[in-house]
């Protein structure tokens, strides 16, 4: 087997650090969350960490960035497949039953979210965040459009803004009461792109 790079090994380390801590983090939340257990379990030393990540708030922030990416990605490839968008509407359906509401997840976002009303730099990680999930959102309902020659009901951006304003606001809910249904966001899709 070749020797890896430098960089090919400090990317190794990052990456292992990283999936680690993706666990750590949802199963613990930030504040129990602990920087010496993450690099234990990653089997790295703590200055592995501090190596990578700036401190606790980076780490989380990339956990966080990875997680929103991950549950957007799969329902964007689910719904680039779908040939009609009663298709598209019903599998972003099972895929909002599935993920909005997730305790760890939302509830690890909340957490991170309030550490931002003393830190700048938090707030301005959130909202670098946030813009990714929007454009993601919003190509997402240009291409549905474009694929099934229809004119959406909002202009994609306005669209995203709404689908995830609902969706945040309904994961919270759903965090709390996992019984809700999710038929507000899926109606919000649905109106958006069906025209009601």
């Amino acid at each position: 087997m070749a020797r890896l790079t430098r960089q090919e090994a400090q990317a190794l380390t990052r990456e292992t650090l990283l999936a680690t801590a993706v666990e750590h983090f949802l199963d613990r939340g930030y504040a129990a969350a602990s920087l010496d257990q993450i690099a234990e379990d990653a089997g790295y030393s703590k200055g592995a960490v501090y190596s990578n990540f700036k401190n606790k708030d980076e780490l989380c922030a990339e956990v966080l960035g990875r997680i929103r990416l991950t549950k957007v990605g799969e329902i964007t490839s689910q719904l680039g497949a779908k040939s009609t968008l009663d298709d598209a509407v019903a599998e972003f359906a099972r895929w909002a039953e599935r993920t909005i509401g997730d305790q760890r997840w939302t509830l690890l976002e909340v957490e991170f979210s309030v550490r931002s009303r003393h830190s700048e730099d938090i707030r301005a990680k959130i909202a670098a965040g946030a813009d990714q999930v929007r454009g993601l959102i919003a190509g997402m309902v240009q291409h549905l459009a474009e694929s099934n020659n229809v004119t959406p009901t909002l202009d994609p951006n306005a669209a995203a803004l709404r689908m995830l304003s609902v969706g945040i606001g309904l994961g919270l809910q759903r965090a709390i009461s996992p019984e809700l249904p999710v038929d507000p966001l899926v109606d919000t899709v649905r109106e958006i792109l069906l025209g009601g």
